[in-house]
């Protein structure tokens, strides 16, 4: 892999962390080793549609871990929530 595309997979990585150096840095880098404007739009445009869908998979997740706004939580406040090996699992009972 070239310096090249590891600046582009930079931008897009940065973009999704919501590090702002971090992509002002790539960026730079990226134009300094002769990559384009539509290259570097590209890997922007990347990093923003991996965001929205992390975002998306995140509300769903937390939707299902503690309920909407306004619920009580787990079972309504009469189970307990365990998190084993990451999938939150509401035991009522």
């Amino acid at each position: 892999m070239d310096d090249a595309l590891k600046e582009l997979i930079a931008i897009g990585a940065s973009v999704t962390a919501h590090c702002q150096p971090c992509v002002t840095y790539h960026v730079e880098k990226a134009r300094s080793l002769g990559v384009g404007e539509a290259e570097i739009q590209e890997a922007v445009r990347v990093g923003q549609m991996v965001e929205r869908g992390a975002g998306s998979a995140m509300r769903d997740f937390i939707q299902d871990l503690v309920g909407k706004p306004g619920e009580t939580g787990c079972c309504h406040g009469k189970g307990r929530l365990e998190a084993p090996a990451g999938v939150a699992r509401c035991h009522c009972g």
